[in-house]
């Protein structure tokens, strides 16, 4: 059975075949992802590898914890679960107009006459 371990503390120059080569030294690695930012692309600092073997995971945490990849330390753990999350609610708030902004009327005369922020 295959054991997900988390990665912590990766650079951002870290990619998915350098953090499979990091852990092949220890065992045979079934997928190895680092996570990435949907918008940038820019990588987030961690990332997952799955072993093949519980013992291989195990190993893995022991030897590869604290040691040095692309210039930094990694934190290596088992990966818990994805916890349910409720579901996001998307309605506009009633205090803000849209923009992002709360509403705010013009009150000091002036320049601002057409009701612009």
């Amino acid at each position: 059975m295959a054991t997900r371990l988390f990665v912590g503390g990766l650079s951002w120059d870290t990619t998915d075949d350098k953090l499979r080569d990091f852990f092949s030294q220890v065992g045979t690695v079934g997928s190895a992802t680092v996570i990435t930012d949907k918008f940038t692309g820019k990588s987030k600092g961690f990332g997952f590898v799955e072993m093949s073997t519980d013992a291989e995971a195990e190993e893995a945490i022991k030897k590869l914890n604290g040691q040095n990849l692309d210039g930094r330390d990694v934190a290596v753990n088992t990966a818990r679960p994805m916890e349910e999350r409720g579901p996001r609610n998307f309605e506009p708030r009633r205090d803000f107009g849209g923009g992002g902004r709360p509403f705010r009327r013009n009150t000091r005369g002036g320049d601002n006459r057409r009701g612009r922020y």
